[in-house]
């Protein structure tokens, strides 16, 4: 397969280990080791210190599978497949779509989650988002005006990166109520679950509103353990997850050991994660919403209601490449430039999840004021 080169992790290779600051970062801070093994149980303590660092199950470890189960209403151990989320989405794809059938994906998106369809052969149809009421939005209607006989896929991911949306119970359901009506497959990325600025709008996981819906969900974002590199799909649909599983034998064959361990402790104490991950995200939004009003002549601020980025419009002469090369050669702050998402060369995301935000901010904003 020729693959166009992924614009979002090449630009983050170039910088984020050298720039002093990142300020488009879509992951909250990392949590130390020893934070998650405080947390273990006896029992989950003693996998870890018995840990022999052999092959391990295809599908993840059983005791890994059991903990992901009690974040969803209808999947069992069954319904399971770990796997990198990157990898997941790549087999995935290879799997379910032939060249010629059509998709449907939002824009602006994460690369990945239409470049595999592209290289494979498809034709992408691009449902786009929209501004209503300071705030972005993807409109189900508009959703729906763009699926023909031929649509094979849905692309959706909420709560949405980088534009921080998610919809409510009656989007979600409208969104929902399209892709079974038309016997679509829906291949929804879950991966920010649970990080809703406002608890009453968590968009519940597709794979448990209908039995077509495939979801990827994971560590990297949710919890902030990023590095373990553990994802994983749940469906209904079992076959699409054997298909999977079959294709990963040419990938990874099987994941990491002491990375299942440290995610079945995370998953068994999950708001040890999310709540201070969400308190971080709070605290940084408001401090970027005094920001915007101070300096509202140099960019506008949608606002995200879930998350940890949002997608600024940037009020500005150059590109937003051109600029971001600037800003980072100038302050050692990195931002992610909209041509990244092929959208356009006006916009950056934002993202709310680090600690040292404020101090980030007051150098950005030293910087736009000369």
């Amino acid at each position: 397969m020729n693959i166009k080169d992924f614009s979002i992790e090449r630009y983050f290779a170039k910088y984020e280990f050298t720039a002093k600051y990142l300020l488009s970062s879509s992951d909250c801070d990392g949590f130390p080791m020893q934070y998650v093994l405080d947390l273990a149980s006896n029992e989950e303590r003693k996998s870890w210190e018995t840990l022999k660092l052999g092959y391990t199950e295809t599908r993840g470890s059983l005791a890994l599978r059991k903990a992901i189960t009690q974040h969803y209403q209808h999947i069992t151990a069954d319904n399971i497949l770990v796997s990198s989320p990157g990898e997941a989405n790549f087999a995935l794809m290879n799997v379910l779509l032939q060249k010629e059938d059509e998709v449907i994906c939002m824009s602006p998106m994460y690369q990945s989650l239409y470049q595999v369809a592209i290289s494979i052969g498809c034709k992408l149809v691009f449902w786009q988002a929209e501004k209503q009421n300071n705030q972005w939005y993807f409109d189900p209607s508009r959703l729906e005006s763009l699926v023909t006989p031929k649509t094979k896929l849905i692309i959706t991911n909420f709560p949405h990166n980088p534009t921080g949306y998610s919809p409510d119970a009656e989007d979600w359901d409208a969104i929902i109520g399209i892709a079974r009506k038309n016997g679509i497959a829906l291949f929804s990325d879950e991966m920010y679950r649970f990080l809703s600025h406002n608890s009453s709008n968590d968009t519940r996981s597709a794979c448990d509103l209908y039995e077509n819906a495939i979801s990827l969900w994971g560590t990297a974002k949710t919890f902030g353990l990023a590095g373990l590199r553990l994802g994983w799909l749940t469906s209904r649909n079992t076959d699409i997850l054997h298909k999977v599983e079959a294709f990963k034998d040419y990938l990874s064959i099987c994941n990491n050991a002491p990375s299942e361990v440290l995610a079945t402790i995370a998953l068994n104490n999950q708001a040890k994660f999310v709540e201070p991950n969400i308190q971080k995200i709070s605290k940084n939004l408001e401090l970027f919403k005094s920001f915007c009003e101070r300096n509202a002549y140099f960019l506008d601020f949608p606002l995200p209601n879930s998350g940890s980025t949002a997608f600024v419009q940037l009020k500005i002469k150059e590109t937003a490449m051109e600029f971001a090369e600037k800003l980072v050669r100038d302050t050692g702050i990195m931002i992610l430039p909209s041509e990244t998402f092929d959208y356009g060369t006006k916009h950056t995301r934002i993202g709310f999840g680090r600690e040292n935000f404020a101090e980030i901010l007051g150098v950005f904003e030293q910087y736009i004021h000369r």
